[in-house]
């Protein structure tokens, strides 16, 4: 991804529930409390690039006892809690995505990196796979009954989808929208170049 890409810096700024593992000096305004100390086992909500930088930051040991601990522990965000992993393994389908977060499969690679979580890649793989051939049937659909001529031809990925594809699409984070897209203009592409071939 590029530096500038604007879903991985969307996705750097969601909040990840963090538990501070010491004593902070003035950082009492995190919990609204400006001047005083974060108290060790305070809950706090971090963006991912600041959580993921003092998760992994190694304290050196404050402490005789802190010998090789971070500065926070982090759980897991409520996009990718437990209610939200059991519904996907029972139907990856059923669970509109988007409204867990919009670069929910973003956030989860790097969750998966940073986690211990041993369901979460093969929870993912699966809802991954399993919701690409939905997208794949869904693009092939939307916008099938018009000429590829004239208006149509010049829109490209505007989608003209109504109805229950409306309400599909509007379920699709990111990365799945990008692939509807793909899917889509890759299936017009196809048809235009069938057309094309039965004139000759």
């Amino acid at each position: 991804m590029s530096y500038y890409d604007v879903d991985s810096i969307l996705t750097d700024a969601e909040k990840i529930p963090c538990t501070f593992q010491f004593d902070i000096p003035d950082l009492g305004y995190l919990e609204n409390n400006p001047g005083q100390t974060l108290k060790t086992g305070a809950r706090v909500g971090l963006p991912l690039w600041l959580a993921e930088m003092l998760a992994i930051a190694n304290t050196g040991g404050i402490g005789p006892d802190d010998q090789g601990k971070s500065f926070v522990a982090f759980d897991l965000p409520p996009a990718l809690g437990n209610d939200v992993m059991q519904a996907l393994k029972a139907d990856p389908r059923a669970i509109p995505i988007r409204d867990q977060s919009a670069h929910f499969y973003s956030l989860a690679t790097h969750m998966m990196d940073l986690s211990d979580e041993p369901e979460l890649g093969t929870v993912l793989r699966k809802t991954f796979v399993t919701r690409a051939g939905e997208i794949a049937l869904h693009a092939r659909k939307a916008g099938g009954g018009g000429s590829s001529k004239g208006g149509a031809s010049e829109e490209g990925s505007n989608l003209g989808v109504g109805g229950a594809g409306e309400e599909f699409l509007r379920g699709l984070d990111e990365w799945e929208r990008k692939l509807f897209r793909k899917a889509h203009d890759g299936a017009r592409a196809g048809k235009e170049w069938m057309e094309g071939v039965k004139k000759f």
